[in-house]
């Protein structure tokens, strides 16, 4: 039996288990330490008051919303299961069981559970370390012509052809070799 590590006073009946990761300082630098397991013994009051969820509910209650978890994680598996690229037919579940997409048309069938796998991956769902050097191009320079493409292609969609051409001259000016 555990005694609070808070109040120090009562028996601990609440034990919460925290996987802790730590920082990493610098993108790209690697990871100094693995994730470590905290383990808290705290009675009943404690943990109402530091807000742990699930503490000083009826068990009844902790059935329900654990119930209400269940529930919420088979409905978002079945919608991973159902969605299939029209191209290939490859599922999302079958690509997180292979590592890899059967074609290109899967990165904009799955876009949306991508961007959220990139998220607790990385921290981030855009690349922020380091790029090769692409023919002496500086990746902002690189950036910018990816964002001046994308707005000649909207200005012909929108037939605004003046505005266009002003891009398709910036850009030619970008790509043309140093004199």
């Amino acid at each position: 039996m555990h005694l609070c590590q808070i109040c120090k006073k009562s028996a601990a009946t609440v034990h919460v288990t925290e996987i802790v990761f730590f920082p990493v300082s610098e993108p790209g630098s690697p990871i100094d330490a693995e994730p470590t397991l905290e383990q808290k013994h705290i009675c009943d009051q404690c943990a109402t008051r530091s807000k742990v969820p699930y503490s000083g509910v009826e068990a009844e209650s902790k059935s329900l919303a654990m119930l209400n978890m269940l529930k919420e994680s088979a409905r978002r598996v079945r919608e991973e299961s159902a969605l299939s690229c029209p191209e290939c037919g490859m599922t999302f579940v079958e690509f997180r069981s292979k590592g890899r997409f059967g074609c290109p048309r899967d990165y904009e069938v799955f876009k949306e559970q991508i961007q959220s796998l990139l998220l607790r991956i990385h921290n981030s769902a855009r690349h922020v370390g380091r790029t090769p050097s692409r023919g002496g191009q500086e990746p902002a320079q690189t950036e910018h012509l990816s964002q001046l493409r994308a707005q000649l292609e909207k200005a012909v969609r929108d037939e605004a052809y003046e505005s266009a051409a002003k891009l398709r001259d910036q850009i030619q000016q970008l790509e043309a070799p140093p004199e």
